[in-house]
């Protein structure tokens, strides 16, 4: 933003046309980094106990990170070929409906506080449980020494691939918009802050803000959620698929700009669309506070959060 500031001489005009690629790196570098925070906070989590004569055992975690790395880039290829196979077959309208669908899902789930609450727990505990069996195992020598290398390597490519895979579904749709310089610009943005993230973490061993950086990482995306719907919605229009009703009295409010940055738009279905996105994951949250407060929440589900927690606030106290 402040780039922008200074390249602009001031605060930008939203009204020029390079705006909405300004906003696409924005978005994806948000994405990026939420998504690469939390691969740090589960690899934290699985090399915990690593340390002293285990200490050499992060070696083939971070192995396994670096492959899934290189699969991730692998997965964003195929991705495109599929997406540039099918656009030889299907209207661009109906394409670019298709692939905004799919980002929106994706970040719905990825935006789902009780998917987060429950799964990403119980994530995290499965990690934690194969990486104590590997090595209770190991030490009995009821496994080889490769046998236990591979099966880190595993945990470490596991870790990591999840979190790329849900990234490059998502950007399937920046790609068909705005080409493949706009989605390196701002997946960069998100891998040079994971990066400084990382290296605060696994390397300097800093204490950091985990947490608040989560909810913060976690309102941006809230942001970009109710955009992509808007746009996605209008696309939907474009393409025939759902009807287009305006809304005349509030057009005269809604500027150029409104809809080029926020994708506010003066139409009933974009307008609903938002809302019922608002309230899915607003209603999400308040239903996992309503069910932790209420006891409803299965106990492995609990245990998998106090070992989620107690293993990455052990990785922060190691010096």
């Amino acid at each position: 933003m402040i780039w922008q500031g200074v390249t602009a001489h001031g605060a930008p005009d939203p009204t020029q046309s390079h705006s909405g690629q300004t906003v696409a790196i924005l978005d994806i570098g948000v994405l990026v980094f939420r998504e690469g925070l939390e691969c740090i906070l589960v690899l934290a989590a699985i090399t915990a106990s690593m340390t002293g004569a285990q200490q050499n055992l992060r070696r083939p975690v971070a192995t396994g990170a670096g492959l899934a790395f290189i699969a991730t880039l692998l997965t964003w290829i195929v991705a495109v070929g599929i997406v540039d196979s099918l656009g030889e077959n299907m209207r661009a309208l109906d394409l670019q409906a298709a692939t905004g669908l799919l980002a929106v899902i994706v970040l719905l789930v990825i935006m789902n506080w009780f998917f987060h609450k429950i799964y990403w727990g119980g994530w995290i505990r499965a990690h934690n449980r194969r990486r104590k069996s590997l090595l209770h195992n190991g030490s009995a020598a009821q496994i080889s020494k490769h046998s236990l290398q591979w099966g880190l390597v595993l945990l470490g490519f596991t870790s990591l691939y999840r979190e790329g895979f849900e990234v490059v579904l998502f950007l399937q749709s920046y790609h068909l918009r705005f080409g493949s310089g706009i989605v390196l610009q701002g997946a960069l943005l998100g891998i040079v802050l994971s990066g400084i993230v990382a290296v605060l973490t696994f390397v300097l061993q800093r204490r950091l803000p985990y947490r608040k950086m989560l909810i913060t990482t976690g309102l941006l995306l809230g942001l970009v959620l109710l955009v992509m719907v808007g746009e996605q919605a209008q696309e939907m229009q474009q393409a025939h698929w759902i009807s287009t009703t305006p809304i005349a009295w509030l057009a005269p409010f809604v500027r150029p700009w409104m809809g080029m940055w926020f994708a506010v738009f003066p139409t009933y279905e974009t307008l609903i669309a938002q809302l019922i996105a608002a309230v899915l994951v607003v209603g999400s949250y308040y239903a996992v506070k309503a069910f932790g407060g209420g006891g409803s929440i299965p106990e492995p589900s609990r245990e998998a959060q106090r070992e989620a927690r107690s293993a990455v606030t052990e990785e922060l106290a190691i010096r």
